[in-house]
């Protein structure tokens, strides 16, 4: 039984030796600035649905 007391003993202690870190606690980072690019809309994109329009008219009154 005293070997299972200092077992779960030694075992607590080594755990608990390896909480900390070594590094320090004052070190400061860089806020990381993300910059996204934007496509810009093509004019030719916003005539492109009326002459699609314009066409199946066309063909639909030719008929």
């Amino acid at each position: 039984m005293k070997n299972l007391a200092l077992a779960a003993a030694m075992t607590a202690a080594a755990s608990t030796a390896y909480a900390g870190s070594y590094a320090k606690d004052d070190v400061m980072m860089e806020p990381v600035v993300v910059v996204e690019e934007t496509e810009q809309a093509s004019s030719s994109a916003a005539i492109l649905v009326p002459l699609l329009l314009l066409a199946v008219v066309a063909a639909a009154a030719a008929n």
